[in-house]
């Protein structure tokens, strides 16, 4: 067997074995259903929500880097509240909610009207 063979057979296995790695999950998006989530009162404060109506109500923190966005458009944490709380079957209404698992912040909350 030549060194050639040897040396690509070597860094087959080598990144074989890095792919292999212990995965982490650092962030997670959750689908809640509007009336399972409390916006935040402030850009430093917390949002609450549950993943689903039987789990545990979550409590994450929000930074003034937490972005909002309603129909795919940027907006402010006022303009978030306002269009929120403008529906009126909060029940058929869902939201994404990304939740930053290491930090424990939500890094961003979307919702299409």
């Amino acid at each position: 067997m030549s060194y050639r063979k040897i040396f690509a057979a070597g860094l087959l296995l080598a990144l074989a074995a890095a792919a292999s790695a212990d995965m982490r999950t650092i962030a997670e998006v959750h689908e809640v259903r509007l009336s399972n989530f409390v916006a935040p009162a402030s850009e430093n404060g917390v949002a609450t929500f549950r993943a689903c109506d039987d789990c545990a109500q979550q409590v994450a923190a929000v930074t003034p880097a937490t972005r909002y966005l309603v129909n795919d458009k940027a907006v402010t944490l006022a303009e978030f509240r306002r269009a929120v709380l403008s529906i009126g079957n909060r029940n058929a209404q869902y939201l994404l909610v990304k939740h930053h698992l290491e930090s424990e912040t939500v890094t961003k909350v979307a919702i299409t009207l």
